[in-house]
Formats: structure tokens, sequence, C-alpha cells
């Protein structure tokens, strides 16, 4: 590729526009001009009618979904016979408002075949010139967004849907190059994403892996032993049952609420699940377990060394009687389970103290034991964190990617 290009203006046209970085191939090829969905595309407006097909919505960053799965049950009712019939190869703009999308998001259809979409939707295909793959990438940036945010005058009608008419949205422009420089763009994009989706699901397989692995390695219910036994440790008996309070000697709670946030401290302290620093003041000190009792990640184990305060809610666990890192895996493999059956709804989910000093777990007591399956998981835990920093390489590559082999517009037609 060169880099020789510019995300100017060319020759004073004022909608004349070459990316950053090009391929060599099209160096000197014609700058890119924006093109209307109007012309580069038709409607798709074909009822489903008596056809049995899938219904479907459309949820930002995931694309397509049935309906069945999204809503737990089908929500066509009587407008079915009116829905869109959707093919392979179409497109679909969702006008609901999303935090990634928040004028809208556009899908691709691939490998459904045919589907039936809510003909609130705005359907359509691309007509030839036009390569698929090449707009379904500006679409993933935004590009539509950018403009229909100034013809957005109010919020989300009843139906949850954004006031955006067909009209306004087919108007939509996107800077566009030859056919031949499209395609190669999307195949270089496609390729990006392929590698993204191959490392994503070696992740999601690590994950997987230590599941099945934990369900070994801890006694099932009902059990006294795990199933998987590392073999020096085969004929050692039965785990013995516990509370986690014989195990733990201190059980805190954090004193400091969100407005104890302060930027540039000295000493870590906790929320749920992210850490920050506050100044000059800490009140725990050494190994701990910090456990987050409410919200969204309730249940979220942290293992910590060190100064650091806490939020409330965030039970912390020192003084141990077992293995640290062990009984964070115990904890991870069981906690959530006995939130399930402990905690208290309220506005905001929580569990109590009590939940976890009566917890019952079985535990090996030999501390080799405990230090073999902590290492095994711990290294499980390494190898998951550095696939997962990969795969989050290669989305920012993919994303570096994008902002230089497109135009960057702007605001322009904001």
């Amino acid at each position: 590729m060169s880099s020789k290009g510019k995300a100017t203006t060319v020759a004073g046209d004022k909608t004349a526009l070459v990316p950053k970085l090009r391929f060599p191939e099209f160096q000197d090829a014609p700058a890119w001009k924006p093109v209307s969905l109007r012309k580069a595309s038709v409607p798709v407006d074909e009822p489903v009618g008596e056809r049995k097909l899938t219904p479907v919505s459309i949820s930002a960053g995931i694309g397509f979904v049935p309906q069945a799965e999204k809503f737990g049950r089908d929500i066509s009712g009587n407008q079915y016979q009116r829905y869109t019939l959707v093919r392979d190869g179409d497109f679909v703009f969702n006008k609901g408002n999303s935090l990634k999308f928040p004028q809208g998001c556009i899908y691709l259809l691939q490998d459904w075949g045919e589907v039936a979409a809510p003909n609130v939707f705005i359907a359509f295909r691309l007509k030839d010139g036009y390569a698929n793959g090449f707009f379904q990438n500006c679409f993933e940036q935004n590009q539509h967004g950018k403009q229909l945010q100034r013809h957005i005058t109010s919020g989300a009608r009843s139906n949850g849907l954004l006031n955006i008419s067909k009209e306004t949205f087919f108007n939509v422009e996107i800077p566009t190059p030859k056919l031949p420089e499209q395609q190669k763009i999307a195949d270089c994009l496609d390729s990006a994403d392929a590698l993204i989706a191959a490392q994503g699901r070696k992740v999601e397989a690590l994950k997987a892996h230590k599941k099945g692995l934990m369900q070994q390695l801890f006694p099932q219910e009902g059990e006294t032993q795990p199933r998987l036994r590392f073999p020096e440790f085969q004929y050692s008996g039965q785990w013995e049952p516990k509370l986690l309070g014989d195990l733990v000697k201190s059980f805190k709670t954090g004193k400091l609420d969100a407005n104890a946030m302060v930027e540039n401290g000295k000493y870590r302290f906790y929320t749920c699940a992210k850490s920050y620093y506050q100044i000059d003041n800490y009140a725990f000190e050494g190994e701990a377990l910090l456990i987050a009792g409410n919200g969204a990640h309730l249940g979220y184990i942290h293992h910590y060394i060190g100064k650091f305060n806490a939020y409330q809610r965030t039970y912390v666990l020192q003084n141990f009687d077992a293995n640290v890192v062990f009984l964070k895996c115990l904890l991870d493999r069981y906690l959530p389970s006995r939130i399930l059956l402990e905690k208290k709804d309220g506005n905001t989910p929580y569990i109590i103290l009590s939940t976890l000093t009566e917890m019952p777990l079985l535990i090996p007591n030999d501390t080799d034991e405990q230090q073999c399956i902590a290492n095994c998981l711990t290294s499980l835990d390494d190898l998951i964190a550095a696939e997962t920093c990969k795969l989050d390489t290669l989305k920012t590559h993919k994303k570096g990617l994008m902002q230089q082999l497109f135009p960057q517009v702007g605001e322009r037609d904001a």
C-alpha cells in the first residue's frame, strides 16, 4: 500500500476525497466522490405474505437475531404478512437508537437465505457497481449516522424508532471509489474480520475449556471429591466440608461512595469491577479477595495485594486459612449459584454478608493439592488473558486500518 494520498479535497472540488492509505494500483485513480444511497441502491419492500420465514430483529453490534431469541418469543403477530422479505445480499436499517449507533444501525444479511424483517425497518439492495463489503464497512463506521443526526428532531417514537423518513435515509451519501477499489478494500477488511473471528473463537474455546475443567477439578453437587485429580493426590480421600467463614478470618466492607473517586491519587480503591485511585487514604493493606456485593457486576471477585480502599458494598476478605488463589478459584466455581439462591432483588440486586460467611464449601486438607489446582487454573487464566489481548490488538488494528483506508470526512454532512 501507499500512504501518499491525503484526506483532502482535490483540485478545488469540495466533494472529491482521497484516503490517507491507498493500494498501489489505485494511487493515481480518481478521487472518491459522494454517492447517495438513492443512486447506489434500490428499496426492498416486497411483503412476506404467506411465506413461512424466520422473523428477525437487528441488535446493534450483533446484527440479525431471530425475534424468538431476542425477545423470548415471535412478536410479529398479525403484522407478519406485512413484514419485508429480505434476502442474502440485502441491507436493513433499524431506526432504533443505541449507544453504538445513536442514529440507527445498518447490517448486511449473509448466510440466512431469506428472512422476514419488520416493515418499519428500511431495506435496500445495492445496484451493480457497488460492493456489499465496502458499504458494510462504511456503515460499521457509522458514516450514515453522522449525516442523519441533524435530521432527528425528536426522541424515539412510541415504537422505539427514531423519526427518520425513507426520503431522508436514501439521501445519505457515502464517499465511494470505483468498483475495483471498493472490492480491494472489502477483501482486505474481510481478511481482518476473518482473523478477528478466528481469534475470538480461540478465546471462547479456552473459556469453555476452563469452565469444563473447573467442573472436573471441583466436586460435583452431592459428591465429596472431584472427578479429576492430579496423580499425586489420587488417594488423598474426600474433601472436607467448611464454611467460607471458617476459611476467612476477616470480612469487612468498603466505606467509599462514588463521590470519593479521585484521579491521580496514591492508593487504589475498588468498585464492582474497576479500580480507581484515592489520594492519601487507605483502609486495607495486604492480600485480599474483593467481592462485588451489588450491581451489574454482582459476585465479581478480584485478588489484590497492596494498599487499597474499597467501594461501598464491596466485601473485603482477608486473613485466610487456605491458599488464597485456590479459594478464589473455588468461589469462581460456586459463588454464582450461591448468589442465585440468596441474592436480594430490591432496586439493585445485592447479597448480604451472611451469604458469604455461611457459604458451604468442600476443600482438600492438603495445601499442596490446593496449590496445584490454583497453579493449573491460573496458568489457564494467563493464557486466556494473553489470547484476549491478541484479540483486542486485532480489533484495534482493523479500526486503525479503516481510518486510513477511508477518507475522514468528519462532520462534513452533519
